[in-house]
């Protein structure tokens, strides 16, 4: 069985959105697990979300194209879980959940405590932003 047929099986049958390449990295060599996620992106059948990371996509019942399999956020947060990095939410949407405004937060904003964090997490044209605890 060739490396891209078992790369492909393999995220078939995973529940998950988000995909690490170090959970490939057994299928095959560094440059052949690199050059099958780079045709699959290439196909649409993936999307890069960061260095090592990807999301699923699925045919939108709307537009007929392939769209990332879940929203931004919900790829953004699967992200941090499969990093074991703690985020929370950003102050806006803390705020809007506290019923303390009515302003939907539009961008992606997560609190890293005091922790830095400088990886890129992009989905589309939306981008996480990082902010830090005050405190």
């Amino acid at each position: 069985m060739r490396v891209e047929d078992k790369i492909v099986r393999s995220i078939r049958r995973r529940k998950d959105v988000v995909l690490l390449r170090s959970e490939l990295a057994p299928m095959g060599s560094v440059a052949q697990v690199g050059r099958v996620l780079a045709k699959l992106v290439g196909d649409g059948r993936l999307v890069r979300v960061s260095i090592g990371v990807y999301a699923k996509t699925r045919v939108n019942k709307f537009t007929g194209k392939l769209a990332p399999s879940a929203t931004f956020e919900a790829i953004a947060a699967e992200t941090f879980k499969k990093l074991r990095i703690q985020v929370s939410l950003g102050r806006l949407a803390r705020d809007y959940n506290a019923g303390l405004t009515t302003q939907i937060p539009m961008d992606g904003v997560v609190c890293t405590g005091k922790r830095r964090i400088s990886r890129k997490i992009q989905v589309g044209t939306r981008t996480v932003k990082y902010e830090n605890s005050s405190g």
